[in-house]
């Protein structure tokens, strides 16, 4: 086991499986785990998803400036709460690109596509088996990638 798992609570693992099903609960709640409801946002006929997704922004917001100021570390890993800037860069783009041109296909994100499973539309584990394709290819491309570059040394 790593470090970081034998510091984790016993109750970590209950309370992620709580998190995501409360999550799932909520996507299916608001009809956000239905790809016609999807679709419909993308061709600008509906705006619930704009909602949802904002209110879903303002509370995480909140949450995570009450939460950083008041204590300095989460909760569950007390790891302290810090900004990870990522590169904005080709992989970001092509990656972004692939992401936005399947969830217009398919009218659903990874997210809510396990969610959609739970309520009844069972046509989704084509995207969903998609997602592993992609996922296991994409992995498979960055390593061989990663191997196929030259390695430097700082002796030379």
């Amino acid at each position: 086991m790593s470090g970081e798992s034998k510091s984790r609570g016993p109750l970590f693992n209950v309370l992620i499986v709580a998190g995501g099903l409360i999550f799932g609960f909520g996507l299916g709640f608001s009809h956000m785990a239905r790809p016609e409801v999807v679709l419909n946002f993308l061709q600008f006929e509906d705006f619930g998803l704009l909602f949802v997704m904002g209110g879903a922004a303002v509370v995480t917001g909140v949450t995570f400036a009450v939460a950083s100021r008041s204590s300095g570390r989460a909760p569950l890993t007390g790891k302290a709460y810090t900004r990870r800037l990522k590169s904005f860069d080709r992989n970001v783009l092509i990656g972004g690109g692939i992401f936005g041109v399947g969830w217009g296909l398919s009218g659903i994100c990874p997210g809510a596509a396990y969610a959609s499973l739970g309520i009844g539309n069972y046509p989704i584990l084509f995207a969903i088996g998609g997602m592993f394709a992609g996922a296991y290819a994409q992995g498979l491309w960055r390593k061989h990638s990663v191997s196929d570059r030259p390695v430097s040394s700082e002796a030379d």
